[in-house]
């Protein structure tokens, strides 16, 4: 699946925080502070719900989504991004507790994937 951005697609916290519950989901409602960080990829899928401001993601080939107020992206485990994001609100999504998350959490280098798992290279 990778990435993939629905615009427009809600309008109230409410509605993100229960598509999160109705998937057996973490949700995290997060100020982000503006952030540029190195490629990197994670080993858990998670929606991200932008509640205000614009979320940014750079993926390894120099293309940018681009998420504003309203916008829902999916993303898939292991799919190597960075983000070069100003200020946003957000409502995170994570298919595992954030508490059991292996560290680091953004995992550098490239993933593989052995017996249906995304692990590191």
């Amino acid at each position: 699946m990778g990435f993939v951005l629905t615009e427009q697609y809600f309008t109230e916290e409410s509605e993100a925080l229960a598509e999160i519950a109705d998937r057996g989901w973490h949700a995290i409602v997060l100020d982000v502070a503006a952030e540029e960080n190195e490629l990197h990829w994670h080993d858990f899928d998670s929606v991200t719900f932008i509640l205000d401001g614009t979320a940014r993601v750079e993926f390894e080939d120099g293309s940018v989504l681009q998420c504003g107020a309203g916008a829902r992206v999916e993303a898939s485990a292991g799919v190597l991004h960075r983000e070069v994001s100003p200020t946003y609100r957000a409502v995170f999504g994570f298919s595992v507790d954030p508490a059991d998350m292996t560290r680091p959490v953004n995992k550098p280098g490239r993933p593989s994937v052995r017996s249906g798992r995304v692990q590191p290279g």
